[in-house]
């Protein structure tokens, strides 16, 4: 792990910006956790279930997604196999890294761009959910930007093992 002083004043303020996202995330992870346990409570002991409560969890689970993934990026913190590692050696994990973020950045900013233009349709057409009618174009923003941060995420990763900065 390198030092604060190492990575840089810019990086420190990144680094809190995913952190602050990856919080707002774990507070909807908890909304959405006491809301499903209302719900379940409310139809097994009193015989009344809760209108439209897996539109909130699905809209609710976006939220909690997009905006924990920019941090689950930056820490590493994706599944991850290191099968081939000895047998590909430094080279081979450089290599993999690279590409690997390339790959990964140009797939999700062609998503974040689909998600983007949905988001428009969405707001100009007034789409709303079946049963709350609950506006769903903030959802694709959510899911737009959330993939947009992960891409700025991959490309920084991308710098710093370019320059040496990080090891792979």
């Amino acid at each position: 792990m390198q030092t604060q002083q190492q990575k840089g004043a810019w990086s420190f303020v990144f680094d809190r910006a995913q952190l602050a996202l990856a919080a707002v995330a774990g507070v909807a992870l908890v909304g959405m956790l006491v809301l499903i346990f209302v719900a379940v409570f409310s139809r097994y002991m009193f015989g009344h279930p809760i209108l439209g409560v897996n539109e909130v969890v699905q809209l609710t689970s976006v939220v909690v997604v997009m905006l924990a993934l920019p941090y689950c990026t930056g820490q590493g913190a994706h599944v991850g196999v290191d099968v081939l590692d000895n047998a590909i050696g430094a080279t081979g994990r450089f290599v993999g890294d690279v590409v690997s973020r390339l790959l990964s950045s140009f797939v999700l900013g062609v998503l974040s761009q689909r998600a983007f233009f949905k988001a428009l349709d969405a707001f100009e057409y007034s789409d709303t959910t079946n049963m709350l009618g609950i506006v769903i174009w903030p959802f694709y923003a959510f899911i737009a930007a959330g993939m947009a941060l992960c891409v700025v995420v991959l490309l920084v990763q991308l710098v710093l093992i370019l320059t040496g900065k990080v090891r792979t």
